[in-house]
């Protein structure tokens, strides 16, 4: 099965999104297979500029690499472009087409290429019969769910999470300080249901463009949750960038 999205710039959340979804949707995946970019692994040397001391973020793990290692997934990472070139070919295929389509139908925003995007793909998993397989994505990934032959897991919220916003989030380490309040881009939020000098991890997700959600653990116990607006929350690992 395929999966694309057109934005402007790579994104974390994309990534972690585009994981919600598949898990969701058919449960963990075996293992992950991916590039080396610096949202899928830190490389020191390469990606120090981007991971400065003191970052709200955690240094040497990224986001995505945390979700994964929560949903128990193990990740394979690429040595180059050529080493994924069963996924890199129909990619290349979808772009180009993508491109000819717009041109051939006038399409000058992003909003109407996302559009025609979302069709190739439908007809990539749902119409198009692969010449390598000469069958169907969808009908052929069904047939391995009726044989037992997925190596897909269903899904289940580890231990001790609520939802499945503790699970595909952004991550963060805070400590309260004496009024029980923790800061964010220097900006003061208290934390009920805890006590001051306390370690607690805070799990940002987005609910709409403009919200995001904070839910707020201490011991393994979710504590407090509340809404703050994503512009006060840029550099939180961005939800764009």
């Amino acid at each position: 099965m395929f999966y694309a999205l057109l934005l402007k710039h790579e994104q974390v959340w994309a990534h972690i999104n585009a994981l919600q979804r598949l898990v969701l949707e058919h449960g963990y995946p075996y293992q992950y297979y991916v590039d080396q970019h610096s949202i899928f692994r830190f490389v020191r040397n390469r990606d120090n500029r981007y991971y400065k001391a003191g970052s709200i973020t955690d240094e040497y793990l990224s986001q995505w690499k945390q979700v994964l290692n929560d949903c128990g997934v193990k990740v394979i990472y690429a040595l180059s472009p050529q080493a994924k070139g069963k996924i890199e070919r129909p990619y290349g295929w979808i772009q180009d087409h993508l491109v000819r389509t717009c041109v051939r139908e006038n399409v000058t925003t992003i909003q109407s290429a996302r559009k025609v995007l979302a069709e190739e793909v439908r007809q990539y998993n749902y119409k198009r019969v692969r010449s390598t397989t000469e069958e169907i994505p969808h009908m052929r990934f069904q047939k391995a769910l009726k044989a037992k032959q997925s190596l897909f897991l269903e899904f289940k919220l580890p231990p001790l999470f609520k939802s499945p916003e503790d699970l595909f989030c952004f991550r963060l380490q805070r400590s309260t300080d004496a009024y029980r309040k923790v800061s964010i881009n220097n900006i003061p939020i208290k934390v009920n249901g805890v006590d001051p000098h306390q370690s607690i991890t805070i799990r940002v997700y987005p609910l709409n463009p403009t919200v995001s959600g904070m839910r707020f653990w201490h011991e393994n116990q979710l504590i407090d949750v509340q809404t703050f607006k994503i512009q006060d929350l840029k550099g939180v690992s961005s939800f764009n960038s």
